[in-house]
């Protein structure tokens, strides 16, 4: 890709393969597809690789409401280069590494200048199916049908166009395949253990989930210190997976007899986790989440989407005993400064090959081996891919994730 100002395609249409959803549920078909030059504020990115989220398959499957436009390109988690650049793009240039993300970063709005907020007030976040400023979309197929956008990201094809307010810069040093965890789930988790939780050393955490994100949320409160991890998940194969990001303890509630989920959390905590965290989307589980914390100060987030339209009951007593509730979307994540930040924090990682075993390692039984060994990488993103794939095999990882066969399955472009 060329490095200057101005590409041999900028400004063209350009013709290039992508995997469409022409209905609800239905295996995406690879079409050769039309893609618009950016206009104002936008710019045009070649992809590299792309990764299937479980909101993808939400998207996926949903037949009716606002949000579901067909046919339609899915994915939003990639990397990419620049392509082209439209009017007004002083941020990017030709051959930069980016990041497509779901959620705005304008860097003007005063949510976007507070550190208390990852939200913009500017780009309200309301799901529409094409961008942001015009409401319009950069595809067609070859009968000139519009493909409407995908969270502002659509990486299902070879060449997308997002507003600069969704894209972020990263260095190109960081493997391609481990950038592209960093557009949603991941960051998602890793965010919410250390800027919503602010999970401390020598502190308790309960996990409800363990699926990408809650691995993740258990890796960022591993990088925190946390003394105990417990995840609570029906399926006990994710514990081997989960002593790989920190977790120490495993609860099915299939196996806890006539005592509750929160009941259990009590007594491995000694009256409840510092933090939980809710990370499937289910109302009753939120409720759950909230009687595990502890009373004077037990803190419960909720990252999981509640989509059945269910009320979350909660005794309003139990607030006045210091627990709390607070939800985040994107794990408090603020894209264009935080993703570089964790980029960097992976890059910092020693290679496998520079760790200092320690003298923990005469007592490979013990618990201290797997701590020591660990605790020396910086951030690990390495466990959370389970599969890699061509473009051509997208619909083999639909299918492996409803499956529930992977964590994060890399789909190359060029492969």
């Amino acid at each position: 890709m060329e490095s200057d100002s101005k590409s041999a395609t900028a400004g063209k249409v350009l013709r290039c393969k992508a995997a469409i959803c022409r209905n609800p549920g239905e295996p995406l078909v690879i079409e050769d597809i039309e893609v618009d030059p950016p206009k104002a504020w936008e710019i045009r990115i070649k992809i590299i690789c792309t990764t299937l989220c479980h909101t993808d398959i939400t998207y996926w499957k949903m037949k009716t409401g606002l949000v579901a436009a067909f046919p339609r390109i899915f994915g939003h988690e990639a990397v990419g280069v620049v392509e082209s650049v439209g009017e007004h793009v002083e941020e990017f240039i030709v051959g930069d590494t980016v990041l497509p993300v779901f959620l705005p970063n304008c860097n003007e709005c005063r949510d976007c200048k507070s550190q208390k907020s990852n939200l913009c007030t500017k780009f309200q976040n309301n799901y529409p199916p094409n961008m942001p400023r015009d409401g319009t979309s950069r595809f067609r197929d070859m009968n000139g049908e519009i493909l409407h956008h995908f969270l502002w990201v659509s990486s299902f094809t070879e060449y997308t166009v997002v507003d600069v307010t969704h894209a972020v810069k990263i260095t190109p040093e960081i493997p391609a395949d481990k950038a592209c965890l960093l557009g949603c789930g991941v960051s998602t988790g890793i965010g919410a253990a250390w800027k919503v939780a602010e999970v401390e050393e020598g502190s308790t955490v309960a996990i409800f989930g363990l699926g990408p994100v809650g691995l993740a949320v258990a890796e960022g409160a591993r990088q925190r210190g946390a003394l105990k991890i417990i995840a609570v998940d029906l399926n006990p194969g994710k514990f081997d997976i989960g002593k790989k990001f920190g977790v120490t303890d495993f609860i099915n509630p299939k196996t806890c007899g006539e005592k509750s989920v929160s009941e259990v959390i009590k007594e491995l905590t000694d009256g409840g986790a510092d933090y939980c965290f809710e990370c499937i989307g289910l109302a009753s589980l939120m409720q759950e989440a909230f009687l595990s914390s502890r009373k004077g100060w037990g803190k419960t987030v909720i990252l999981g989407v509640e989509m059945h339209g269910s009320q979350l009951s909660l005794n309003p007593y139990e607030f006045l005993r210091g627990r709390s509730v607070i939800g985040t979307l994107f794990g408090g994540i603020k894209p264009k400064s935080d993703i570089p930040l964790l980029a960097k924090k992976y890059l910092d990682n020693p290679p496998p090959d520079d760790l200092n075993p320690g003298p923990y390692l005469l007592h490979p039984t013990s618990i201290y081996t797997y701590r020591v060994t660990t605790i020396l990488r910086e951030l690990s993103l390495d466990e959370f891919i389970s599969h890699e794939l061509s473009f051509q095999e997208i619909n083999k990882a639909f299918e492996l994730h409803q499956e529930g066969k992977s964590l994060r399955c890399i789909i190359w472009m060029d492969r």
